[in-house]
């Protein structure tokens, strides 16, 4: 392969990082259009859509000291939730996507991790293993980030959540965008209608009810290919969003968001994110998808994690966020101490 041809390669895969990030922090991407009339309303636009969303959970953190993300390395989970008007938005939803983003400062670089709705794990709140969906139909987001940490051995620092609803709003509020549908599918829409959504495979514009459909199917493969699904619709979501002629679109989007989202993440911090989607050298993003096998726990499916992989995935994120030396063995880190124990917790 001649030079020119990797060279062009990887810019291929420089953009595509470069999207999903942008997807993931949507909320946010509007404050580097401060440099205009338009791009200042948008910026006091989403100042207050991030205030109305503030939404802090009461729990005990695992870091020794508050991180500070323009200093720190930090993480973000961010929950779509299986909710919806039928469903009374109550916190027993279950948690339909889950997508832990670790940011290290130094690198500007981000890790992100799929993580597959029937992971088996330990859910504190439960105090046995189950599959993680579970966590936030007994718990909500505290529940969810308690069973994250666990079983990965990090802190979350943050959390970003968002409900169907915002998922087919935004969409709706780009105007649609274009996917490639790998099958012929019959699937629910988002009041539990059965066989309410019919697609056709193929390359096809889909507005949000069909766009969230296909994110939700699984009914012909796994959940591994659902969440690769997912990846190529986040994708598609961004491919719109940063087309120019999307930027008069934006308050709506910023309107969706706002309306079906919570976070604690305040607009003051989020304003810091901005520096890795601005990053100079462009932004490195790592895509990571937890290795398992389908199993049974007597009649229900769950997907169970490959231990010597997650092992593996856990080191490779305390290093991204800069807890341990990446020759350390985890027992010495920097600015926490794992101790052996019996319930297996983490001091960080």
């Amino acid at each position: 392969m001649t030079n020119n041809r990797v060279m062009k390669k990887r810019n291929r895969i420089r953009k595509r990082r470069r999207r999903i990030f942008k997807w993931v922090l949507l909320p946010f991407m509007v404050l580097i259009l401060s440099g205009t009339a338009y791009g200042a309303f948008l910026y006091s636009k989403a100042e207050s859509v991030m205030e109305d969303s503030y939404q802090p959970v009461e729990r005990e953190t695992t870091r020794e000291v508050a991180v500070d993300p323009v200093e720190d390395s930090t993480s973000i989970l961010f929950i779509g939730v299986d909710d919806s008007e039928v469903r009374d938005y109550n916190s027993s939803s279950r948690s339909d996507a889950l997508m832990l983003a670790t940011l290290n400062k130094e690198e500007k670089s981000i890790k992100l991790v799929s993580i597959p709705r029937d992971s088996y794990v330990f859910v504190p709140e439960l105090g046995y293993k189950d599959k993680i969906t579970h966590a936030h139909a007994n718990g909500g987001v505290k529940s969810t980030i308690e069973t994250v940490e666990g079983f990965l051995d990090i802190p979350v620092d943050y959390y970003v959540k968002m409900n169907f609803n915002a998922f087919i709003d935004v969409i709706d509020a780009l105007g649609g965008i274009e996917v490639e549908v790998p099958y012929a599918l019959n699937e629910k829409d988002s009041q539990d209608r059965h066989n309410a959504i019919r697609l056709q495979a193929g390359l096809q514009e889909l507005n949000g009810e069909e766009a969230l459909a296909l994110a939700r199917t699984r009914m012909k493969d796994n959940d591994i290919e659902r969440g690769k699904r997912q990846q190529e619709i986040i994708k598609a979501i961004m491919k719109k969003a940063v087309n120019v002629q999307s930027l008069s679109k934006y308050d709506d989007v910023m309107e969706a968001v706002g309306d079906n989202m919570s976070t604690d993440i305040s607009f003051k911090e989020m304003k810091s994110f901005v520096n890795y989607a601005t990053a100079g050298t462009g932004l490195d993003i790592e895509t990571i998808t937890l290795a398992g096998y389908d199993d049974y726990v007597g009649p229900k499916y769950v997907y169970a994690l490959d231990e010597e992989a997650l092992d593996e995935t856990k080191q490779k994120l305390q290093v991204h966020l800069q807890l341990i030396e990446e020759t350390g063995s985890g027992t010495e880190t920097n600015g926490y101490v794992k101790e052996d124990s019996e319930d297996d917790s983490v001091n960080y």
